[in-house]
């Protein structure tokens, strides 16, 4: 089966999944994609020049996969002489509608925000079939859409959220784990290293992260702090104030320059404390699980349902109190679940146990 996925936003995560997908899917998937900068003309624009793209390639699919950075509505209309037959679905990494948007964005002080989660809307009624990457991701989006309706004047059109509903399925997030595989060390560290591995904005929540680490700090326990992950132009000030602040335990600060980097600091550190307001699914986190790194999640989004409920008692935490103190606890004493059990939790998203899902659905839609 030939399939055609079209990104618009090509980079990050996104592009590991496309790569990922492409390398070990059964089918020929041919990746259409737009350099990942600039989300919101990619959402508003990306369309036009990837439908032009489209025609030109003369490529004939038996699929189309589009993600979710892609106006589907308008790519269908400017190739229909070609696509007009041609099943359809979208993957949504995330969306515009329960995404938490900065408060210091132009487009939310402008009240334009709503655009963007409308594009959403409008291109998962557009497809046959509607992939979210978790059951939180899908049940907040479907959520959110009554909200954003009944804030127009008329014709709300709610009924169209049961057909979105109807054919709304939760397909996980692929990763490609095994490539961490080579990078493995079983060094013990003297001194527990405290990880952060996610993107250096404000949804990840690193107040309360550092907030955190001062507690600790200020009941004299020892640790050092490793701190990766991607960051922008504009990061959030806490980020540069912690590194003046904890200039005696910070041993790496800044994005890994190589993925060899960032795999060696993951083998090497011992405890993942999150304390995000917003995560659709988790990849930094099964990363860095894979990698023997204890996880120490909040009891929300998407976390509970990706961490077996044998191991909640261990991982999740209802507040930050419960955070410092199962810190201490796993600084102190030998964690309960080993670093083989961990694995067993983030293997379950490895491309190797989870790509027969994915082509079986791709052949589902077009049968």
């Amino acid at each position: 089966m030939n399939i055609v996925l079209i990104e618009p936003y090509f980079t990050g995560s996104h592009k590991n999944w496309a790569v990922g997908l492409q390398k070990h899917s059964s089918h020929t998937i041919e990746l259409l994609t737009l350099p990942g900068s600039f989300w919101k003309w990619r959402m508003h624009g990306g369309a036009v020049t990837l439908a032009r793209m489209f025609m030109e390639s003369g490529l004939s699919p038996d699929l189309i996969l589009a993600t979710d950075m892609l106006d589907v509505s308008t790519f269908l209309s400017l190739t229909r002489t070609k696509t007009a037959k041609i099943p359809n679905c979208i993957y949504f990494h995330e969306n515009q509608l329960s995404y938490p948007w900065s408060p210091t964005d132009r487009d939310v002080q402008t009240k334009r925000d709503i655009h963007y989660g409308f594009i959403n809307y409008i291109s998962a009624l557009s497809s046959d079939i509607v992939l979210f990457n978790s059951h939180y991701h899908m049940d907040s989006f479907l959520n959110e859409i009554p909200v954003m309706l009944k804030s127009f004047p008329d014709h709300n059109e709610l009924d169209s959220i049961h057909k979105i509903k109807d054919k709304s399925k939760v397909l996980y997030l692929g990763l490609d784990l095994n490539r961490f595989d080579k990078y493995k060390t079983k060094q013990k560290n003297s001194i527990p290293i405290i990880l952060w591995n996610h993107r250096w904005e404000y949804d990840k929540n690193p107040e309360d992260f550092f907030h955190v680490l001062e507690v600790l700090a200020n009941k004299n326990l020892d640790f050092k702090i490793v701190i990766l992950g991607e960051n922008f132009k504009e990061k959030p000030e806490i980020f540069l104030k912690s590194k003046k602040k904890f200039t005696e335990q910070i041993i790496h600060f800044g994005y890994a320059k190589s993925f060899t980097e960032y795999a060696k600091w993951l083998w090497k550190a011992d405890i993942l404390p999150v304390t995000s307001h917003h995560d659709f699914f988790g990849s930094s986190i099964m990363e860095a699980i894979y990698c023997g790194v204890f996880p120490i999640l909040p009891k929300r989004l998407s976390y509970p349902e990706l961490i077996p409920e044998k191991s909640h008692g261990e991982i999740l935490y209802n507040n930050s109190d419960k955070l410092v103190e199962k810190i201490e606890s796993i600084m102190s004493n030998k964690p309960i679940i080993e670093r083989k059990e961990l694995q067993k939790i983030s293997s379950k998203y490895d491309w190797r146990n989870i790509i027969k899902l994915y082509d079986d659905i791709f052949e589902g839609i077009v049968r």
